[in-house]
Protein backbone atom coordinates (compact mmCIF):
# COMPACT_ATOMS: atom_id res chain seq x y z
CA UNK A 1 0.00 0.00 0.00
CA UNK A 2 1.04 3.20 -0.43
CA UNK A 3 2.85 5.81 1.59
CA UNK A 4 0.73 8.77 3.34
CA UNK A 5 1.96 11.58 5.00
CA UNK A 6 -0.86 13.09 7.09
CA UNK A 7 -1.33 16.57 9.59
CA UNK A 8 -4.58 15.98 11.95
CA UNK A 9 -5.29 17.84 15.34
CA UNK A 10 -5.71 15.67 18.81
CA UNK A 11 -8.01 16.08 21.53
CA UNK A 12 -5.87 18.69 22.96
CA UNK A 13 -5.46 20.90 20.21
CA UNK A 14 -2.25 19.73 19.20
CA UNK A 15 -0.96 19.45 15.86
CA UNK A 16 -0.29 15.98 14.84
CA UNK A 17 2.10 15.44 11.79
CA UNK A 18 3.36 11.37 10.50
CA UNK A 19 2.89 9.31 8.25
CA UNK A 20 0.48 5.96 7.71
CA UNK A 21 0.58 3.54 5.00
CA UNK A 22 -3.47 3.44 3.14
CA UNK A 23 -5.05 2.16 0.44
CA UNK A 24 -6.15 5.76 -0.04
CA UNK A 25 -6.53 9.57 1.52
CA UNK A 26 -10.26 8.45 2.64
CA UNK A 27 -8.41 5.78 4.42
CA UNK A 28 -6.57 7.75 6.17
CA UNK A 29 -8.95 10.13 7.31
CA UNK A 30 -11.20 7.23 8.45
CA UNK A 31 -8.33 5.60 10.82
CA UNK A 32 -7.84 9.15 11.91
CA UNK A 33 -10.98 9.64 12.95
CA UNK A 34 -11.27 6.64 14.72
CA UNK A 35 -8.86 7.41 16.72
CA UNK A 36 -9.73 10.74 17.97
CA UNK A 37 -8.07 12.99 15.61
CA UNK A 38 -9.48 15.86 13.44
CA UNK A 39 -7.87 14.60 10.02
CA UNK A 40 -6.66 18.24 8.29
CA UNK A 41 -4.41 17.02 5.15
CA UNK A 42 -3.34 13.73 3.56
CA UNK A 43 -0.83 13.09 0.94
CA UNK A 44 0.62 10.86 -0.85
CA UNK A 45 4.57 10.64 0.19
CA UNK A 46 6.38 10.74 -2.80
CA UNK A 47 4.29 13.80 -4.44
CA UNK A 48 7.33 15.84 -2.52
CA UNK A 49 4.43 17.24 -0.04
CA UNK A 50 6.27 15.54 2.81
CA UNK A 51 9.82 17.30 4.21
CA UNK A 52 13.21 16.88 3.01
CA UNK A 53 16.04 14.79 4.07
CA UNK A 54 17.29 18.08 5.93
CA UNK A 55 14.38 18.77 7.82
CA UNK A 56 13.68 15.13 9.00
CA UNK A 57 17.27 15.37 10.32
CA UNK A 58 17.13 17.74 12.35
CA UNK A 59 13.65 17.09 13.65
CA UNK A 60 13.12 15.65 17.27
CA UNK A 61 11.78 11.96 17.49
CA UNK A 62 10.18 11.20 20.93
CA UNK A 63 11.59 7.43 20.51
CA UNK A 64 14.51 6.47 17.56
CA UNK A 65 18.05 4.44 17.91
CA UNK A 66 19.42 3.86 21.31
CA UNK A 67 16.11 5.44 23.10
CA UNK A 68 14.13 2.85 21.69
CA UNK A 69 16.08 -0.05 22.50
CA UNK A 70 16.30 1.44 25.63
CA UNK A 71 12.93 1.57 25.89
CA UNK A 72 12.08 -1.98 24.65
CA UNK A 73 14.30 -3.48 26.99
CA UNK A 74 13.01 -1.76 30.05
CA UNK A 75 9.56 -2.53 29.28
CA UNK A 76 10.42 -6.22 28.71
CA UNK A 77 12.33 -6.13 32.07
CA UNK A 78 9.98 -5.08 34.38
CA UNK A 79 6.69 -7.16 32.35
CA UNK A 80 9.25 -10.26 33.20
CA UNK A 81 9.26 -8.95 36.60
CA UNK A 82 5.51 -9.07 37.01
CA UNK A 83 4.41 -5.68 36.76
CA UNK A 84 1.00 -5.19 35.17
CA UNK A 85 1.60 -3.45 31.84
CA UNK A 86 0.11 0.47 33.10
CA UNK A 87 2.48 -0.03 35.93
CA UNK A 88 5.42 -0.84 33.68
CA UNK A 89 4.53 2.25 31.82
CA UNK A 90 3.80 4.35 34.79
CA UNK A 91 7.11 3.36 35.81
CA UNK A 92 8.89 3.97 32.09
CA UNK A 93 7.49 7.43 32.94
CA UNK A 94 9.45 8.86 34.74
CA UNK A 95 12.58 7.79 32.92
CA UNK A 96 12.95 9.95 30.26
CA UNK A 97 14.03 13.96 30.37
CA UNK A 98 12.63 14.43 27.24
CA UNK A 99 9.29 16.31 27.40
CA UNK A 100 7.77 14.60 24.15
CA UNK A 101 8.64 11.50 25.39
CA UNK A 102 7.18 12.07 28.04
CA UNK A 103 4.15 12.82 26.32
CA UNK A 104 4.29 9.72 24.37
CA UNK A 105 4.34 7.45 26.88
CA UNK A 106 1.78 9.00 28.84
CA UNK A 107 -0.30 8.64 25.68
CA UNK A 108 0.54 5.41 25.57
CA UNK A 109 -0.32 4.47 29.33
CA UNK A 110 -3.66 6.60 29.08
CA UNK A 111 -4.79 4.44 26.47
CA UNK A 112 -3.80 1.40 28.06
CA UNK A 113 -5.61 1.96 31.20
CA UNK A 114 -8.50 2.38 28.59
CA UNK A 115 -8.74 -0.51 27.34
CA UNK A 116 -6.77 -0.59 24.64
CA UNK A 117 -3.86 -3.19 23.70
CA UNK A 118 -0.73 -1.90 23.78
CA UNK A 119 -0.04 -2.64 20.15
CA UNK A 120 -2.76 -0.42 18.96
CA UNK A 121 -1.48 2.17 21.79
CA UNK A 122 1.56 2.20 20.08
CA UNK A 123 -0.29 2.32 16.59
CA UNK A 124 -2.12 5.61 17.73
CA UNK A 125 1.19 7.61 17.98
CA UNK A 126 1.48 9.06 14.38
CA UNK A 127 4.41 7.32 12.98
CA UNK A 128 6.91 6.81 15.85
CA UNK A 129 6.54 3.11 15.99
CA UNK A 130 7.13 1.24 12.64
CA UNK A 131 4.69 -1.00 11.47
CA UNK A 132 7.86 -3.57 12.47
CA UNK A 133 6.95 -3.12 15.99
CA UNK A 134 3.20 -2.57 16.16
CA UNK A 135 3.09 -6.28 14.36
CA UNK A 136 5.68 -7.94 16.81
CA UNK A 137 3.77 -6.85 19.46
CA UNK A 138 0.29 -7.82 18.53
CA UNK A 139 1.86 -11.10 17.67
CA UNK A 140 3.80 -11.41 21.66
CA UNK A 141 0.27 -10.17 22.85
CA UNK A 142 -2.04 -13.07 20.59
CA UNK A 143 0.28 -16.09 21.22
CA UNK A 144 0.75 -14.61 25.32
CA UNK A 145 4.04 -13.82 25.18
CA UNK A 146 4.23 -9.94 25.42
CA UNK A 147 7.63 -10.07 27.60
CA UNK A 148 9.89 -12.85 25.57
CA UNK A 149 8.98 -10.92 21.97
CA UNK A 150 9.64 -7.35 23.61
CA UNK A 151 13.32 -8.74 24.78
CA UNK A 152 13.67 -10.39 20.94
CA UNK A 153 12.21 -7.09 19.62
CA UNK A 154 14.92 -5.10 21.28
CA UNK A 155 17.38 -7.81 20.20
CA UNK A 156 16.52 -7.14 16.39
CA UNK A 157 16.37 -2.89 17.01
CA UNK A 158 19.67 -3.36 18.88
CA UNK A 159 21.63 -5.46 15.77
CA UNK A 160 19.63 -3.34 13.07
CA UNK A 161 21.08 -0.51 15.18
CA UNK A 162 25.02 -1.92 15.20
CA UNK A 163 24.66 -2.83 12.03
CA UNK A 164 23.32 0.85 10.44
CA UNK A 165 26.08 2.64 12.98
CA UNK A 166 28.98 0.31 11.33
CA UNK A 167 27.99 1.32 7.90
CA UNK A 168 27.81 5.07 8.99
CA UNK A 169 30.86 4.97 10.99
CA UNK A 170 32.84 3.54 8.13
CA UNK A 171 31.77 5.97 6.02
CA UNK A 172 32.52 9.09 7.72
CA UNK A 173 36.50 8.92 7.73
CA UNK A 174 36.60 8.54 4.44
CA UNK A 175 34.26 11.39 3.44
CA UNK A 176 35.68 14.11 6.24
CA UNK A 177 39.30 12.86 4.21
CA UNK A 178 37.90 13.74 0.77
CA UNK A 179 36.40 17.08 1.94
CA UNK A 180 39.55 18.17 3.51
CA UNK A 181 41.51 17.04 0.14
CA UNK A 182 39.11 19.23 -1.89
CA UNK A 183 39.46 21.81 0.33
CA UNK A 184 43.20 21.93 0.88
CA UNK A 185 43.31 21.39 -2.73
CA UNK A 186 41.34 24.91 -3.73
CA UNK A 187 43.46 26.66 -1.03
CA UNK A 188 46.59 25.49 -3.13
CA UNK A 189 44.55 26.17 -6.65
CA UNK A 190 43.08 29.24 -5.27
CA UNK A 191 45.65 31.39 -3.51
CA UNK A 192 49.45 29.56 -3.62
CA UNK A 193 49.19 29.20 -7.65
CA UNK A 194 48.47 32.93 -8.70
CA UNK A 195 50.81 34.60 -6.84
CA UNK A 196 53.20 32.27 -9.35
CA UNK A 197 51.24 34.09 -11.97
CA UNK A 198 51.97 36.93 -11.30
CA UNK A 199 55.29 36.54 -11.03
CA UNK A 200 55.83 34.96 -14.12
CA UNK A 201 53.74 37.54 -16.01
CA UNK A 202 56.24 40.15 -14.40
CA UNK A 203 58.79 38.20 -15.60
CA UNK A 204 57.39 37.66 -19.22
CA UNK A 205 59.51 34.38 -19.10
CA UNK A 206 58.02 30.96 -21.67
CA UNK A 207 56.21 28.53 -20.21
CA UNK A 208 56.03 24.65 -20.27
CA UNK A 209 52.42 23.99 -21.89
CA UNK A 210 51.65 21.95 -18.20
CA UNK A 211 52.54 25.34 -16.10
CA UNK A 212 49.96 27.59 -18.45
CA UNK A 213 47.40 24.73 -17.43
CA UNK A 214 48.08 24.60 -13.91
CA UNK A 215 48.21 28.62 -13.36
CA UNK A 216 44.95 28.49 -15.43
CA UNK A 217 42.84 26.47 -13.42
CA UNK A 218 44.62 28.35 -10.17
CA UNK A 219 43.27 31.78 -11.87
CA UNK A 220 39.76 30.02 -12.57
CA UNK A 221 39.76 28.25 -8.92
CA UNK A 222 40.29 32.20 -7.44
CA UNK A 223 37.83 33.97 -9.67
CA UNK A 224 35.03 31.18 -9.55
CA UNK A 225 35.74 29.69 -5.92
CA UNK A 226 32.35 30.69 -4.46
CA UNK A 227 30.96 28.65 -7.76
CA UNK A 228 32.97 25.65 -7.08
CA UNK A 229 31.80 25.27 -3.46
CA UNK A 230 27.91 25.94 -4.04
CA UNK A 231 27.51 23.19 -6.97
CA UNK A 232 27.90 20.33 -5.06
CA UNK A 233 25.77 21.74 -2.34
CA UNK A 234 23.21 22.10 -5.86
CA UNK A 235 23.65 18.92 -6.41
CA UNK A 236 22.90 17.35 -3.32
CA UNK A 237 19.61 19.44 -2.71
CA UNK A 238 18.66 17.95 -6.41
CA UNK A 239 19.08 15.17 -5.59
CA UNK A 240 17.17 15.34 -2.44
CA UNK A 241 14.03 16.42 -4.33
CA UNK A 242 14.59 13.39 -7.17
CA UNK A 243 15.17 11.41 -4.34
CA UNK A 244 12.01 11.21 -3.87
CA UNK A 245 10.25 11.18 -7.30
CA UNK A 246 9.60 7.03 -7.51
CA UNK A 247 10.87 6.95 -11.06
CA UNK A 248 14.02 8.27 -10.82
CA UNK A 249 14.75 6.48 -7.28
CA UNK A 250 14.20 3.30 -9.21
CA UNK A 251 16.05 3.73 -12.22
CA UNK A 252 19.31 4.91 -9.35
CA UNK A 253 18.35 1.94 -7.12
CA UNK A 254 18.40 -0.56 -9.90
CA UNK A 255 22.06 1.34 -11.53
CA UNK A 256 23.73 1.22 -8.06
CA UNK A 257 22.92 -2.88 -7.50
CA UNK A 258 24.97 -3.49 -11.44
CA UNK A 259 27.78 -1.61 -10.41
CA UNK A 260 30.42 -4.44 -9.88
CA UNK A 261 31.79 -3.18 -6.67
CA UNK A 262 28.97 -1.09 -4.40
CA UNK A 263 26.17 -3.74 -5.43
CA UNK A 264 27.23 -6.89 -4.38
CA UNK A 265 27.46 -4.91 -1.15
CA UNK A 266 24.11 -3.27 -1.05
CA UNK A 267 22.50 -6.82 -2.17
CA UNK A 268 24.35 -8.12 1.26
CA UNK A 269 23.27 -5.27 3.47
CA UNK A 270 19.67 -5.66 2.22
CA UNK A 271 19.60 -9.08 2.35
CA UNK A 272 20.63 -9.37 6.14
CA UNK A 273 18.25 -6.62 6.65
CA UNK A 274 15.32 -8.22 5.36
CA UNK A 275 16.51 -11.92 7.09
CA UNK A 276 16.64 -9.92 10.33
CA UNK A 277 13.54 -8.80 9.93
CA UNK A 278 11.73 -11.90 8.47
CA UNK A 279 13.01 -14.16 10.86
CA UNK A 280 12.17 -12.09 14.31
CA UNK A 281 8.75 -11.59 13.06
CA UNK A 282 8.19 -15.73 12.00
CA UNK A 283 9.50 -16.71 15.65
CA UNK A 284 7.42 -14.32 17.01
CA UNK A 285 4.55 -15.87 15.32
CA UNK A 286 3.54 -13.43 12.18
CA UNK A 287 2.64 -15.26 9.25
CA UNK A 288 4.49 -15.52 6.33
CA UNK A 289 2.67 -13.24 3.58
CA UNK A 290 2.10 -10.31 6.28
CA UNK A 291 6.35 -10.96 7.49
CA UNK A 292 7.08 -10.09 3.57
CA UNK A 293 4.05 -7.43 3.69
CA UNK A 294 6.30 -5.39 6.65
CA UNK A 295 10.17 -6.60 5.89
CA UNK A 296 9.80 -5.14 1.88
CA UNK A 297 9.21 -1.20 4.45
CA UNK A 298 12.47 -2.06 6.10
CA UNK A 299 14.61 -2.31 2.83
CA UNK A 300 16.10 1.04 1.44
CA UNK A 301 16.67 -0.26 -2.17
CA UNK A 302 13.56 0.30 -4.54
CA UNK A 303 14.54 -2.57 -6.77
CA UNK A 304 14.85 -5.25 -3.67
CA UNK A 305 11.05 -3.86 -2.89
CA UNK A 306 9.77 -4.90 -6.14
CA UNK A 307 11.26 -7.69 -5.73
CA UNK A 308 10.05 -8.95 -2.25
CA UNK A 309 6.29 -7.94 -3.50
CA UNK A 310 6.65 -10.00 -6.39
CA UNK A 311 8.23 -12.76 -4.35
CA UNK A 312 5.10 -12.08 -2.06
CA UNK A 313 2.71 -12.65 -4.69
CA UNK A 314 4.52 -16.11 -5.77
CA UNK A 315 3.96 -17.27 -1.98
CA UNK A 316 0.35 -16.55 -2.09
CA UNK A 317 0.04 -18.99 -5.07
CA UNK A 318 2.13 -21.71 -2.97
CA UNK A 319 5.84 -21.34 -4.14
CA UNK A 320 8.54 -21.44 -1.65
CA UNK A 321 10.48 -18.30 -0.25
CA UNK A 322 13.57 -18.90 -1.69
CA UNK A 323 12.45 -20.36 -5.03
CA UNK A 324 10.07 -16.74 -4.91
CA UNK A 325 13.28 -14.62 -4.16
CA UNK A 326 15.31 -16.26 -6.36
CA UNK A 327 13.13 -15.36 -9.41
CA UNK A 328 14.60 -11.46 -9.74
CA UNK A 329 18.15 -12.83 -9.51
CA UNK A 330 18.86 -9.93 -6.75
CA UNK A 331 19.42 -11.62 -3.87
CA UNK A 332 22.66 -13.12 -3.39
CA UNK A 333 22.96 -16.93 -3.77
CA UNK A 334 24.00 -18.13 -0.46
CA UNK A 335 20.92 -16.66 1.21
CA UNK A 336 18.64 -18.41 -1.09
CA UNK A 337 20.39 -21.77 -0.30
CA UNK A 338 20.34 -21.18 3.23
CA UNK A 339 16.54 -20.10 3.00
CA UNK A 340 15.83 -23.22 1.09
CA UNK A 341 17.42 -25.26 3.72
CA UNK A 342 15.46 -23.61 6.30
CA UNK A 343 12.41 -24.62 4.36
CA UNK A 344 13.21 -28.08 4.19
CA UNK A 345 14.25 -28.70 7.68
CA UNK A 346 10.77 -26.78 8.96
CA UNK A 347 13.14 -24.27 10.65
CA UNK A 348 12.89 -21.29 8.39
CA UNK A 349 12.68 -18.64 10.98
CA UNK A 350 15.83 -19.84 12.72
CA UNK A 351 17.42 -20.55 9.32
CA UNK A 352 16.82 -16.62 8.42
CA UNK A 353 18.47 -15.50 11.21
CA UNK A 354 21.42 -17.24 10.72
CA UNK A 355 21.50 -15.88 7.22
CA UNK A 356 21.19 -12.38 8.79
CA UNK A 357 23.74 -12.84 10.99
CA UNK A 358 26.21 -14.51 8.27
CA UNK A 359 25.55 -11.47 5.71
CA UNK A 360 26.08 -8.75 8.72
CA UNK A 361 29.58 -9.87 8.83
CA UNK A 362 30.15 -10.29 5.46
CA UNK A 363 29.05 -6.67 4.91
CA UNK A 364 30.63 -5.52 8.04
CA UNK A 365 34.30 -7.45 6.97
CA UNK A 366 33.64 -6.07 3.33
CA UNK A 367 33.30 -2.38 4.48
CA UNK A 368 36.53 -2.73 6.66
CA UNK A 369 38.78 -4.02 3.73
CA UNK A 370 37.35 -1.08 1.87
CA UNK A 371 38.28 1.47 4.45
CA UNK A 372 41.65 0.14 4.69
CA UNK A 373 41.46 0.02 0.58
CA UNK A 374 40.11 3.51 0.24
CA UNK A 375 42.06 5.89 3.12
CA UNK A 376 45.56 5.00 1.29
CA UNK A 377 44.25 5.29 -2.09
CA UNK A 378 42.96 8.79 -1.49
CA UNK A 379 46.09 9.88 0.20
CA UNK A 380 48.51 8.95 -2.29
CA UNK A 381 46.12 10.36 -5.35
CA UNK A 382 46.47 13.85 -2.66
CA UNK A 383 49.95 13.58 -2.70
CA UNK A 384 50.23 13.20 -6.40
CA UNK A 385 48.29 16.15 -7.24
CA UNK A 386 49.91 18.02 -4.70
CA UNK A 387 53.29 16.91 -6.68
CA UNK A 388 52.33 17.62 -10.28
CA UNK A 389 51.37 21.08 -9.00
CA UNK A 390 53.87 21.84 -7.42
CA UNK A 391 56.14 20.48 -10.23
CA UNK A 392 54.13 22.58 -12.65
CA UNK A 393 54.77 25.73 -10.36
CA UNK A 394 58.59 25.20 -9.61
CA UNK A 395 60.04 23.53 -12.68
CA UNK A 396 59.94 26.90 -14.52
CA UNK A 397 61.96 28.68 -11.67
CA UNK A 398 64.38 25.81 -12.40
CA UNK A 399 64.55 26.11 -15.77
CA UNK A 400 64.94 30.11 -15.75
CA UNK A 401 68.00 29.48 -13.32
CA UNK A 402 69.57 27.27 -15.45
CA UNK A 403 69.52 30.18 -18.18
CA UNK A 404 70.82 32.55 -15.87
CA UNK A 405 73.79 30.35 -15.00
Amino acid sequence: MPLYRYKALNARGEVLDGQMEAASGAEVASRLQEQGHLPMEAKLASEGGGESAWRALFKPKPFAGERLVQFTQQLATLLGAGQPLDRALGILLELPEDALAKRTITDIRDAVRGGASLSTALERQHGTFSRLYVNMVRAGEAGGSLHDTLQRLADYLDRSRALRSRVINALIYPAILLVMVTLSLMFLLGYVVPQFAAMYDSLDAPLPWFSRLVLGLGMFVRGWWWALLAVPVLVLVWLDRKRRDPAFRAKLDAWLLERRFIGPLVAKLETARLARTLGTLLKNGVPLLTALGIGRNVLGNRTLVDAVEAAADEVKNGVGLSAALGRSKRFPRLALQMIQVGEESGALDGMLLKTADTFEQETGLALDRMLAALVPVVTMVLAAVVGMVILAVLSPIYDLTNVIG
